[in-house]
């Protein structure tokens, strides 16, 4: 492998760095978060570890809500985490430890956030930790299911199904355009953006793409 081959991929790399940052720059943490910073840290190290993303957490909180705890949404997701009250209801079924379900009250909220990710994480796969967190991050905006069906289309179309940007992100195996636009979106602002912004500031390690670091 020729050393001008090698000279121009480093030089990508470090420009897709600097693309990120300069992203980071342009998101500003809303002045909401810091009332709930402590609560997410808390219940991100009790789901996670202590090396849990938190800063690809907080960034999620961003792109759900805005960090605004009352909202609720066109299709009746409520709260911080945005759950839907069907899937509130499901979740203490599987992760008992989150009790009854209250999509309004901040500790419950981010709790259930946590929990569900790390859930959503155990039963997906990818090359690396970034690519498995853009799979976990899919599937909590549109469905397990639907992440699975992907896959699977992918499979059959001889394109790589552990790998998700630029592989099974460009899969769609039956969404509406509105939908399978929106989960699309969602991995790549929450990822490729919004994390940095908070890994800037100081909140807790993110999901990087080792590719870059």
């Amino acid at each position: 492998m020729g050393t001008a081959f090698l000279w121009g991929a480093g030089l990508l790399l470090a420009l897709l760095l600097v693309a990120n940052l300069a992203h980071a720059a342009d998101v500003t943490i809303p002045r909401a978060a810091q009332q709930y910073r402590a609560t997410l840290v808390r219940a991100a190290h009790a789901t996670w570890g202590v090396d849990a993303p938190v800063a690809v957490l907080a960034a999620q909180i961003h792109t759900e809500s805005w960090w605004r705890n009352d909202t609720v949404s066109q299709v009746g997701a409520r709260g911080l985490a945005q759950f839907m009250p069907t899937t509130a209801r499901w979740l203490p079924s599987v992760a008992p430890e989150t009790g009854k379900p209250e999509p309004f009250n901040p500790g419950w909220s981010l709790l259930a956030l946590c929990t569900y990710d790390k859930w959503l994480w155990e039963r997906v796969a990818g090359h690396s930790d970034f690519e498995r967190m853009a799979f976990t991050l899919s599937a909590y905006n549109g469905g397990l299911g639907w992440v699975n069906r992907d896959r699977k289309k992918a499979r059959a179309l001889g394109v790589d199904d552990r790998r998700w940007f630029g592989a099974v992100e460009n899969v769609n195996a039956g969404r509406g355009k509105a939908a399978f636009r929106e989960n699309r979106n969602y991995p790549r602002l929450i990822l490729k953006e919004r994390q940095y912004a908070y890994i800037k500031a100081g909140w807790g390690p993110g999901v990087e793409d080792e590719a870059l670091l």
